[in-house]
C-alpha cells in the first residue's frame, strides 16, 4: 500500500536519524553552517546540539586540513557534484581525534538550498589497521634479519669446514632464492605475490647482457604464499640447471617461460605453468636424482591439487606444473628437509 502523505515520510525519517547514534547526521547551509544536528552527531563528537548549531562544521576537521581549506572544498565539490565522500581524523569536542568515513550530500530541492553530512566513527578499525601494519612491519624486519643471519652463518661455517667452493656457492644461492620470494611477499603485505614480479626476481641473478634470452609472459595471476615459495625455488634450480647444463650454457641458448589460468566445472582455479628451454646441447636425463629433482617432486605432490612433469626433449628441458591455486590454508609447507635427503 502507497502512501502519499509527505508527514508520513518526514515522520519516518525524523525517526531514522534519530535511532542512527552510531552516525553523526547534520544539516548544513552552503556555507557550512551547521542548521541541524543529530542524537547521533553528539555522541560521535561529544559536542552538544546546543553548541554545534550555528557553528561552521570546519570545527570538526583538524588544524591542518583547514588551513588546505579542505572543509570549503567540500562544501563546494558537493554541491558541484552532488556528493562527495572521504575518510580522515576528525576533532571531537574535547580535542580529541577520531577516524570517520563521511559523505556530504547536495539536497537541491529543499528551501532553502542545503547539505546533508553523514559521519560514520570508525577508530577501533583504523587502530587495528594501524597494529596490524605495525606487526606485519616488525615480522617483515626480523624475517629480513633472521635470513641474513643464516645466509652468514651457513656461509661462515662452510667456509670453515673448507668444502667445495660450488657447494658453498650453490647453498648461498638457494638461501637467496628464498629471500627474494620473501621480498616479494612482504612488498604485498604476505597477501601473496604477483606471479610476473616472482618470475623476474627469481630470473634476474640469471640475467645476462644478451637480448632475449628468458621470454616471459602470462595473465596476472596472485600465488598463495606457501605456492609463491615454492615456485621461486622451483625456477632456482630450473635456471641454475640450464646454466650449468642447459640451454643458458651456451651462446644463443633460450628459456621460455609461459602460463595461464582457467577455471574448473565446480569454479575453482588452475594454473598451467611451462618453462622451456632451447638452442642448448643435446639433453640427457640426468643419470642421479639430485636435490633439483627431489625439489620438484616435492614443491606441488599430487595430494595438493599440483602435478609438474619434466620431459628431458632433445631440444631442451621442459617442466610443466599444473597447480590448484588455492587458500593458505589448504596448502602443506614445502618440506625442504625431504627435498634435501639423499640429495
Amino acid at each position: 500500500m502507497e502512501h502519499d502523505d509527505p508527514a508520513i515520510d518526514g515522520e519516518a525519517a525524523r525517526l531514522v536519524i534519530a535511532h542512527a547514534r552510531d552516525y553523526a547526521i547534520m544539516t548544513l547551509d552552503l556555507d557550512g553552517i551547521v542548521r541541524s544536528w543529530s542524537p547521533g552527531a553528539v555522541q560521535v563528537t561529544g559536542i552538544t546540539q546546543d553548541a554545534a548549531i550555528g557553528t561552521h562544521f570546519g570545527r570538526l576537521f583538524l588544524e591542518s586540513d583547514r588551513a588546505i581549506g579542505d572543509d570549503r572544498r567540500e562544501l563546494e565539490h558537493a554541491w558541484e557534484h552532488g556528493r562527495v565522500e572521504d575518510s580522515r581524523w576528525h576533532v571531537r569536542g574535547d580535542g580529541a581525534r577520531f577516524w570517520a568515513n563521511g559523505v556530504t550530500m547536495a539536497i537541491r530541492g529543499s528551501s532553502p538550498p542545503m547539505l546533508i553530512k553523514i559521519i560514520r566513527d570508525e577508530t577501533q578499525s583504523r587502530l587495528a589497521e594501524e597494529q596490524r601494519v605495525l606487526l606485519l612491519n616488525e615480522l617483515n624486519h626480523r624475517i629480513n634479519n633472521t635470513l641474513a643471519t643464516v645466509q652468514s652463518l651457513v656461509e661462515q661455517t662452510l667456509r670453515a669446514a673448507d668444502l667445495d667452493r660450488q657447494l658453498r656457492d650453490d647453498l648461498s644461492a638457494r638461501l637467496e632464492a628464498l629471500s627474494q620470494a620473501h621480498r616479494a611477499l612482504m612488498e604485498h603485505n604476505w597477501a601473496g605475490a604477483d606471479l610476473t614480479d616472482l618470475v623476474e626476481r627469481a630470473l634476474a641473478p640469471f640475467t645476462t647482457g644478451e637480448d632475449a634470452r628468458f621470454s616471459v609472459e602470462g595473465p596476472p595471476l596472485r600465488l598463495s604464499v606457501h605456492q609463491a615459495v615454492s615456485l621461486s625455488l622451483v625456477l632456482h634450480e630450473l635456471a641454475t640447471n640450464a646454466v650449468k647444463h642447459g640451454s643458458l650454457s651456451r651462446r644463443g641458448g633460450r628459456v621460455s617461460v609461459h602460463w595461464n589460468q582457467a577455471l574448473d566445472e565446480q569454479g575453482g582455479r588452475r594454473m598451467s605453468f611451462l618453462w622451456a628451454e632451447s638452442g642448448g646441447p643435446a639433453v640427457q636425463p640426468p643419470s642421479r636424482r639430485g636435490f633439483g629433482s627431489r625439489l620438484l617432486e616435492r614443491s606441488f605432490p599430487q595430494g595438493s591439487g599440483g602435478e609438474v612433469k619434466v620431459e628431458y626433449a632433445e631440444e631442451g628441458v621442459r617442466c610443466a606444473v599444473s597447480l590448484r591455486l588455492s587458500s593458505e590454508a589448504e596448502m602443506p609447507m614445502l618440506d625442504l628437509a625431504a627435498a634435501a635427503q639423499s640429495a
